[in-house]
C-alpha cells in the first residue's frame, strides 16, 4: 500500500472521529469546520489536487438539498409549521391520540419535507404546548424525534441520505416512495407502541385539561402560493422529473415574489449543513481515488451476493461510528457493486435512517429535539431517549428487513 492510502487514511479517520463526537478536544469546531479541515489536509499533503474537488462534488444532490431548503423556508415564514403543530391540541385531549396524531404529523411531514426541517420547527410548538398542559414531555419529544426519522424513510425528499441514494441510484421517487413506505408506516406504529407502554403513568392518565385558543399568525397568499408548488412539485415528482431539477424549479418560482424580502429566506437556509455535504463529497472522493474505499470493502464480509440482513447489519453499526450520511457516502462504491444494487440502494436508505435512532447521537434530528428542549430547562438525556429508542430501532430494522428480503431482495 502506497504512502498516499496511508496518509489519506490516516487523515479521514481523525476527520470521521470528529465527525462522530462532534468535536475535536482544545479547538471550537464543529461538524462542518473539522470536515472543512480535513479536505484542506488533503489538499496540504497533496494526496488530491484542487482541480479534483469539482469530480468529486455531487452537485445533483446539493442543489436538491439547497431547494428543499428554500422551500421549507417558505412554510415557515407562511406559518405552516405553526399552524400545523397547534392543530394537534385541536384534534384530540387524550394522551394516547394526541401521541398517535403527534406521530403521524411527525413523519407524514418528514416524509414530504427535510426531517431535521420538521423537528427544527415543530419541537418549540409540541413543547410549550405539553408545559402548558403541565404534562410531561420526554415522550412526546421522543416520539417527534423517532417518527420524524422513521417517516423520512418513505421519499428521496424526506431526508440527506436519501437524497444521496436517489440520485446515485437513479430510482424514482414513485417507486422509491411504493417500496419504503410500508415500512416507514409500520415504524411509526412502533412508535407509539412502545412509547405507552415505556410511560404507563402518562398514558394512563387524565386527559388534556382545557386551553384557550392560540392566536396563529398565517400568511394565506404565502402559505396558498407555497402549497400549491410543492402540489406541483410531487406531480412533478411522481412523473419521473429529475428531482434535483424539479426542487431547484419549484425553489425558483417561490422566490419569484413581490412580498417576500429574498434576504429572510436565505437567512433561512441552512449554509453550514451545505458546506458539510460539500466537505464529505470532497473526502470520499479522496478516499476513492487514492483506493481506501476498495481496500477496506476487501476487508468486509460482505460479497456481492449480500442480502438485506447483511448489508443492514454494516449499515447499522457505520452509521452509529461517524452518522449515517458519512456512512451512505462511504457504502455508495460497495452498494453499485452488489449483483442486485436496486435491492442493495433501499436496504442502505431503510437502515441509514432508522439506525438513526438507537441512540440521542444517532441522527442529527435526534440532536435537534434535545438542544431544544434543554433550552427549556427540559432534560432529555442520554439513556432517556436510548432507552425507547433502542427498542424502537430494533422493532423497526425487523421490519424493514423482512420486508426488503421478501418484497425486493429476489
Amino acid at each position: 500500500m502506497s504512502t498516499n492510502f496511508w496518509l489519506t487514511l490516516i487523515i479521514a479517520l481523525v476527520t470521521y472521529i470528529g465527525i462522530a463526537i462532534g468535536r475535536w478536544p482544545g479547538l471550537m469546531v464543529n461538524r462542518t469546520t473539522l470536515t472543512l479541515i480535513g479536505v484542506g489536509m488533503l489538499l496540504a499533503l497533496k494526496q488530491i489536487h484542487f482541480g479534483q474537488i469539482r469530480e468529486f462534488l455531487d452537485l445533483d444532490t446539493l442543489i436538491l438539498l439547497f431547494s428543499m431548503m428554500v422551500i421549507n423556508a417558505n412554510l415557515q415564514m407562511a406559518g405552516f409549521f405553526r399552524l400545523a403543530g397547534s392543530s394537534l391540541l385541536k384534534l384530540t385531549r387524550n394522551p394516547r391520540a394526541f401521541l398517535a396524531i403527534e406521530i403521524i404529523l411527525s413523519g407524514v411531514l418528514s416524509a414530504l419535507f427535510l426531517n431535521d426541517t420538521i423537528c427544527l420547527m415543530l419541537t418549540p410548538l409540541v413543547l410549550s404546548l405539553l408545559l402548558t398542559l403541565e404534562r410531561n414531555p420526554i415522550p412526546y419529544l421522543i416520539a417527534l424525534a423517532c417518527s420524524a426519522n422513521i417517516g423520512s424513510t418513505a421519499t428521496l425528499t424526506g431526508n440527506p441520505q436519501n437524497m444521496i441514494i436517489g440520485i446515485a441510484s437513479g430510482i424514482s421517487y414513485a417507486r422509491f416512495a411504493a417500496s419504503l413506505t410500508p415500512i416507514a408506516l409500520l415504524g411509526l406504529g412502533s412508535v407509539w407502541l412502545v412509547l405507552v407502554l415505556a410511560y404507563p403513568q402518562e398514558f394512563r392518565g387524565q386527559p388534556f385539561k382545557e386551553m384557550p385558543p392560540a392566536n396563529i399568525l398565517v400568511i394565506r397568499p404565502m402559505l396558498t402560493k407555497t402549497l400549491v408548488i410543492i402540489a406541483g412539485l410531487l406531480i412533478a415528482f411522481l412523473a419521473g422529473v429529475p428531482i434535483a431539477l424539479a426542487s431547484f424549479l419549484a425553489a425558483c418560482l417561490l422566490l419569484f415574489t413581490r412580498r417576500v424580502d429574498p434576504a429572510k429566506v436565505l437567512a433561512e437556509i441552512d449554509w453550514s449543513l451545505l458546506v458539510f455535504f460539500a466537505a464529505l463529497f470532497i473526502l470520499t472522493g479522496a478516499l476513492e481515488a487514492n483506493g481506501v474505499t476498495t481496500e477496506i470493502f476487501k476487508q468486509v464480509p460482505m460479497s456481492r451476493q449480500a442480502n438485506a440482513v447483511s448489508l443492514t447489519v454494516v449499515t447499522v453499526i457505520l452509521s452509529n461510528l461517524v452518522s449515517n450520511v458519512p456512512a451512505v457516502m462511504l457504502l455508495r462504491p460497495l452498494v453499485s457493486s452488489l449483483q442486485n444494487p436496486s435491492a442493495g440502494w433501499l436496504t442502505l436508505a431503510v437502515a441509514s435512517t432508522l439506525a438513526g435512532n438507537l441512540t440521542l447521537l444517532g441522527s442529527v434530528a435526534n440532536l435537534i429535539v434535545a438542544e431544544i428542549a434543554a433550552r427549556r430547562q427540559v432534560n432529555l438525556d442520554f439513556w432517556e431517549y436510548t432507552r425507547s429508542g433502542a427498542v424502537i430501532t430494533f422493532i423497526s430494522l425487523i421490519i424493514g428487513v423482512l420486508w426488503l428480503q421478501t418484497f425486493t431482495w429476489h
